[in-house]
């Protein structure tokens, strides 16, 4: 077992709960904007680094720090806003092409637009759930506790019972990790279901956050592969040495922010 992993999330979770349990919504849209920055510019590194490739980076920047400003939109118009961002985006990004006459390149700007897409929209998904759905500060916790239960029980039993390999984009994937990490997932999130029934008289259906954790766990694995895909093609082990144990901000959210936007739609459903 990784001593500095476990260390290091001990101290993490209760930072995150913290500011998820106590912090205001300005303050929360806040430290996700930090997380997003932090995670975009290891994205941008990584590829800088590794492809040699010019990403334009201020704008991705510029697209993190305004998820501080999400809630200053009308919430009827948040996802609209989100809409129109895009297409701008896309906008900018060729004007500059053209602009710089080919200095930057069509690989350039699809890292950007990547960058954007990946890591801000789908992170902006964390606090959309948390203010804009009811109950949204206990449904915000699944997105974490899927995550993080898929994470520690794939890691542990994957370490314990792991045999079968079936992927090379990480190598140390296996079979019996991924069963695994489903099972943890599920646990994890169905005690908190108790939990929120018993402590805090919030009743969830037990069947439909069964299925929605279960598909969530799932999306999460899959996000772990995406990131392990970006860092394998980039050549790189981790994306920073930030958290000791865990690499980069995104080697640590890279789960959470890959099922956020799934979580929300799913959510709605409910």
């Amino acid at each position: 077992m990784n001593v500095k992993r476990v260390i290091s999330g001990l101290v993490l979770f209760p930072i995150v709960a913290i500011l998820l349990v106590f912090g205001n919504q300005y303050v929360v849209d806040i430290a996700i904007a930090g997380i997003a920055l932090m995670s975009i510019h290891e994205f941008y590194k990584a590829f800088r680094t590794g492809k040699k490739a010019n990403p334009i980076s201020w704008l991705g920047y510029i697209a993190a720090i305004m998820i501080s400003l999400i809630h200053v939109v009308p919430i009827s118009w948040i996802l609209k806003t989100i809409g129109i961002l895009l297409p701008i985006t896309i906008l900018i990004l060729f004007l500059y092409v053209i602009i710089t006459n080919l200095k930057v390149n069509i690989q350039d700007i699809a890292i950007t637009f990547l960058g954007i897409f990946y890591i801000v929209i789908f992170l902006m998904y964390i606090p959309i759930i948390r203010e804009n759905l009811p109950n949204g500060n206990f449904l915000v916790w699944y997105v974490f506790f899927t995550a993080w239960g898929t994470d520690i029980f794939a890691y542990v039993i994957g370490k314990w019972r792991g045999k079968h390999h079936f992927t090379q984009v990480s190598p140390n994937k296996t079979i019996e990790g991924c069963i695994g990490g489903i099972l943890g997932g599920i646990l994890l999130t169905t005690l908190y279901t108790i939990a929120c029934q018993f402590i805090f008289e919030i009743n969830f259906n037990y069947v439909t956050m069964l299925f929605i954790c279960l598909v969530l766990s799932l999306l999460s694995q899959i996000g772990d592969l995406a990131a392990s895909a970006i860092k394998r093609y980039t050549g790189i082990k981790d994306f920073s040495h930030l958290i000791p144990g865990h690499g980069g901000m995104l080697d640590r959210i890279d789960s959470i922010i890959f099922i956020a936007p799934f979580a929300y739609f799913l959510f709605m459903l409910i």
